[in-house]
């Protein structure tokens, strides 16, 4: 039998950097949260663990979110875990830099498959089965505006993402459902730092007028903003969190 809670989130790549953070904070609001990850079930579990322990609801929820079949089946898990699906945070995503003279056809490809038709499976499932009044947080990025070179392949995916918010909440029109994007700029995640070199990280860090990278915690903040009560009026937008980097 379904143990009957409050609202539910899906929150999917959620095992490390922002989506841990997201997983966390939704968490602490009272929400019970499931926690996607891909192959490696161990952050995923220890976040999950760390989340009880601190007197929160959480599940691990395995799917590669570019397989729709496997985006359905998460979702019936999370609705016989928690009972339904209030909120859906579209985070999973990759990162393959290249210029596009010198890109091939896998590194498109994947990106593709993740970023944007990871996110559409996502959307889609959400469409006909979030409860009435729930909340779609999807994921882009403060590239999309920045337009730097070696980007265009997942700044491309990113404009997507962007382009299938402002349609979708239009269509989910008199369901109380709300869908945004998020757009965060650079941010002090392992995946970002690794193998930059100090003085590249000082460089983009000092791109905002508040002279510091963005931390995993305060774009879980702004998430935690549009999946509350308080952003109910806010429909169809993109939040760039970026500290005014664009």
């Amino acid at each position: 039998m379904t143990e009957k809670v409050g609202r539910s989130a899906i929150v999917t790549g959620a095992s490390r950097g922002i989506g841990a953070a997201v997983a966390e904070r939704l968490a602490r609001d009272g929400i019970a949260v499931a926690v996607n990850f891909s192959s490696n079930p161990a952050p995923a579990e220890a976040l999950v663990g760390k989340i009880t322990q601190a007197g929160g609801r959480a599940i691990v929820a395995q799917a590669d979110i570019s397989d729709s079949r496997a985006v359905r089946t998460m979702f019936d898990r999370v609705e016989a875990e928690f009972g339904g699906v209030d909120i859906l945070v579209n985070n999973a995503g990759i990162m393959q830099l290249s210029n596009i003279a010198d890109a091939d056809d896998a590194l498109f490809d994947r990106q593709i498959a993740i970023n944007l038709k990871g996110v559409f499976n996502g959307l889609r499932e959400a469409a006909k089965r979030l409860r009435d009044g729930g909340r779609i947080i999807n994921f882009s990025s403060s590239v999309v505006g920045l337009y730097q070179p070696t980007y265009a392949i997942y700044a491309a995916t990113k404009a997507g993402v962007e382009a299938m918010t402002h349609i979708l909440s239009k269509e989910l029109r008199g369901r109380n459902i709300t869908v945004n994007a998020i757009a965060p700029g650079p941010t002090a995640t392992d995946l970002f730092l690794k193998d930059k070199p100090k003085e590249v990280i000082d460089q983009m860090a000092k791109l905002s007028p508040l002279e510091r990278l963005g931390e995993p915690e305060d774009i879980a903040n702004a998430v935690a903003f549009l999946a509350s009560p308080d952003a109910v009026w806010i429909n169809g937008q993109v939040l760039r969190a970026n500290g005014g980097i664009i």
